[in-house]
């Protein structure tokens, strides 16, 4: 996305999603928003409407006087909009034919089409949002789960921000008590207790390190909470993902070795995103591409974050060994009782299945942390190891009593690492690929 003059350029673009609907909203922003929109506006004289105010009115092609639509025009006036200029939404009926005409007499009064994210862009160059908060846009609008949605939309309020730019402030105020050392150096003045300032680092390197660690509960919330359902076969584990899911996705047949491959989908459970995979059946066997389905099992096993051991009640086979990221689940109760105090359910039935997905919540609950101090962006993840590994140097020089210019180098790396997350960054490749996730009407 080649970067166009803001300050100079009005954008417009459909911002509901594509396809036919009810409704459908198109935006407009920048200096010409209202000038631009009132030549085919036929209703209340738009220059004199208050911002964030509603109004009826018809859109008119103005060469021919051929009446489009009939619209609502909702009006924001810089700089109490979202993207700071001045924006219109204009909402019409769903008519894809009736989107693309209100686009293309928009376009021949003077708009230009917007770039994916252009208006959140323009939202983060004009003060409004900063750079952390923007891409918690593109988080909230992808939220598969109401835990996902709390977690954007805390970070687009600022409240991740505000505990980043807290710490930024602390090394901030190190900084200065360093950087007045070295102007004074040749005096011998210390201006801050040394066991303060490593106090301090310690503070500041136990928060960042809190943060980056938080990133992979937040990207298994994000992403989904990846669950396998392992086991022998025929234990009924292509039965349990259907039931999971409330589709028939997996293949299920009485026959061993049904399942070959890997089958996997999402499910909201509890307010969480669960990512389940269907693996094969896990038995010694000649088949070469069974034992390949069989290898693949083996795998998503290792990297699951939960794994559902399923057991024939009829015809037990345990796991190999003791997980504590297992959950050994005894299925076909119909058929056969299940031992005294075990997970029990027939998938087949959907009996019981309400305490598998109870323990299953259960089991994510530590996953279910502080929105504001949950981290989902790898970006951001990055930038924190980067501050960590540089706090981290700043308390073993406190502590090694290393020159004060060493300190002061590595109080700014960490400035810089925690300031990249948050600051409007500068450099067009890194924007372009941050809005490129972005859909064209945000």
């Amino acid at each position: 996305m080649e970067q166009r003059q803001i300050n100079n350029s009005t954008i417009c673009a459909i911002s509901t999603p594509p396809g036919t609907g009810g409704i459908a909203t198109a935006r407009i922003s920048g200096p010409k928003a209202i000038e631009i929109v009132s030549k085919i506006w036929r209703g209340i004289d738009l220059s004199k409407a208050k911002s964030h105010t509603a109004h009826f009115g018809t859109i008119l092609d103005p060469q021919t006087g051929q009446h489009l639509d009939d619209a609502v025009i909702t009006i924001f006036r810089a700089p109490r909009s979202y993207t700071g200029e001045e924006t219109i939404e204009i909402s019409v009926h769903g008519s894809k034919w009736i989107q693309r005409e209100l686009i293309n007499l928009l376009i021949r009064q003077g708009a230009e089409i917007a770039d994916r994210g252009e208006f959140t862009r323009r939202a983060v160059v004009n003060g409004r949002l900063d750079i952390a908060e923007a891409e918690a846009v593109a988080d909230i609008i992808a939220a598969d789960s109401r835990i996902a949605a709390k977690i954007a939309l805390s970070h687009i309020r600022g409240e991740y921000s505000a505990q980043l730019d807290a710490l930024r402030n602390k090394l901030i105020e190190l900084a200065t008590l360093t950087e007045l050392e070295l102007d004074f150096s040749e005096e011998d003045v210390n201006f801050a207790d040394r066991s303060q300032l490593l106090a301090l680092a310690k503070e500041i390197n136990q928060k960042v390190t809190a943060l980056a660690d938080s990133f992979a509960a937040g990207k298994a919330i994000k992403e989904g909470i990846k669950v396998a359902i392992a086991g022998a076969t025929n234990a009924g584990k292509s039965t349990l993902l259907n039931r999971l899911l409330g589709e028939e996705k997996a293949i299920v047949s009485n026959i061993h070795g049904t399942t070959r491959d890997i089958i996997e989908d999402t499910a909201e459970i509890n307010g969480l995103l669960f990512r389940f995979i269907d693996t094969a059946g896990i038995r010694s066997t000649s088949d070469p591409i069974e034992q390949i389905g069989i290898d693949r099992a083996r795998k998503a096993i290792s990297t699951a974050d939960i794994t559902l051991w399923l057991v024939d009640a009829s015809n037990p086979t345990l796991p190999p060994s003791d997980d504590p990221k297992t959950l050994i689940i005894y299925n076909k109760t119909d058929l056969s009782p299940a031992p005294d105090g075990a997970i029990s359910i027939s998938a087949l039935n959907d009996s019981d299945l309400k305490k598998l997905t109870d323990e299953l919540t259960r089991r994510a609950a530590p996953m279910q942390i502080n929105p504001a101090q949950t981290v989902t962006n790898a970006r951001h993840y990055q930038a924190l190891i980067q501050a960590a590994q540089s706090s981290a140097r700043i308390i073993d020089a406190l502590r090694t009593t290393l020159p004060t210019d060493l300190i002061a180098q590595d109080i700014r790396e960490t400035i810089t690492h925690l300031s990249s997350i948050t600051t409007p960054i500068t450099t067009p490749l890194l924007l372009t690929q941050i809005f490129q996730s972005f859909c064209i009407g945000k």
